[in-house]
């Protein structure tokens, strides 16, 4: 493969302990996990002992301050083990970056070094049951009554919601002022009004506690609004490349995952006395995937590049999240068909890793939204 450049020796020595993190503590657990709906709580606090929760946020709010490669290691050698149960990355990389770049010190002393340490775990709510990637469908209100917002309504399909003790959550501000009359708010789950809703049972990711979260006349402090009000949506906008750029890598490492297992099942696989990955049709598909992977892993390293240059912009990420994650359901469903009927038992990684997949062309906004976004600078 094409050496990467991105990563120095201190971002090596962080990616074996990282290594082995994952599998001490989150590979031996995670078929259990599947089957309860969620990961253990205490995860999270290993994790923050480590220093492996919102590294990339400031010292002084509790985080190690150092770049985003370190994040960008955390999620590869997360997915590297097809481990997509803990809510890592969305913590770490788009719950606690909204709060340093929007909110007040207050917030950010607050909040930050409790995400930091785990003893808090983020989620942001934006989808609700009748708006996904149109995020200007919104229905969720926040009303302005004295020092409080009072905040009705719904949403669905939360990433870390189940375990959540810190929402950021999209609502309305002004009916009548199309994207200019949404908010961020930051919500403790401890404000009364606030409930939770039952797990969600996917079709993958089992692991990973989504869910549905309510507000029934919740009293938030005007304190906790993120930024200005009705200056919410032009925030999502700024923050979205970065979370389908995070989508897009993980994609790119989820397939190399894939391909490895495939390899080497092919190798231990015998078929009319000799192994299946002799067989030119499958040397072959597993020469399309390796090469596959090894541009989606060229594009996904440029982009990061970009990133830490904060030159990434909306177009590029939305063809990274679009190209990277059609790549990985392509290479998935291939891999399954190389395992032949042990591709279809659960038991096998690449089962798992296959129904995990799907859901990647769909959140974070459709590849169909993302094709329509990229059309619109031709």
């Amino acid at each position: 493969m094409i050496p990467r450049t991105l990563f120095g020796d201190d971002h090596q020595l962080f990616r074996d302990t990282v290594r082995r993190f994952m599998e001490a503590e989150v590979a031996p657990h995670h078929a259990r996990w599947d089957e309860q709906g969620y990961v253990d709580r205490d995860l999270w606090s290993k994790a923050g002992a480590a220093g492996f929760l919102c590294p990339s946020m400031p010292e002084q709010y509790g985080g190690s301050g150092v770049d985003i490669l370190f994040s960008v290691i955390l999620m590869e050698e997360q997915f590297r083990i097809g481990a997509t149960g803990p809510g890592f990355g969305l913590h770490s990389e788009i719950v606690a970056p909204y709060i340093l770049h929007q909110g007040s010190e207050y917030l950010k002393s607050t909040y930050l070094p409790r995400l930091a340490t785990g003893e808090m775990i983020g989620a942001i709510a934006m989808t609700e049951p009748g708006a996904g990637s149109d995020l200007q469908g919104i229905k969720t209100s926040a009303v302005k009554d004295g020092e409080h917002y009072i905040l009705n309504g719904s949403k669905t399909f939360i990433t870390n919601g189940w375990h959540c003790d810190l929402v950021i959550v999209v609502a309305r501000t002004d009916p009548d002022a199309g994207s200019k009359g949404i908010s961020l708010f930051v919500v403790d789950t401890t404000m009364p009004g606030f409930t939770k809703g039952k797990r969600l049972h996917k079709m993958g990711m089992s692991a990973q506690d989504t869910s549905e979260l309510f507000f029934d006349q919740v009293r938030v402090p005007a304190q906790n609004l993120l930024g200005e009000e009705g200056r919410g949506f032009a925030c999502l906008m700024q923050e979205l490349p970065w979370e389908r750029l995070q989508i897009a890598l993980t994609g790119v490492a989820a397939a190399q995952a894939a391909l490895d297992w495939t390899i080497q099942y092919t190798r231990d696989r015998q078929a009319f006395g000799r192994s299946v990955i002799d067989f030119q049709t499958v040397s072959h598909k597993l020469a399309e995937m390796k090469t596959e992977i090894a541009v989606g892993q060229v594009f996904i390293d440029r982009c990061i590049e970009l990133k830490l240059a904060n030159k990434l912009d909306a177009e590029t990420a939305s063809m990274a999240k679009y190209w990277a994650t059609e790549m990985q359901f392509k290479v998935m469903d291939q891999c399954v068909q190389l395992h032949g009927g042990y591709g279809y038992m659960h038991e096998y990684p690449i089962a798992r890793a296959w129904a995990d997949a799907r859901v990647q062309r769909i959140y974070g906004g459709t590849n169909e939204i993302m094709k329509e976004l990229i059309s619109r600078t031709l």
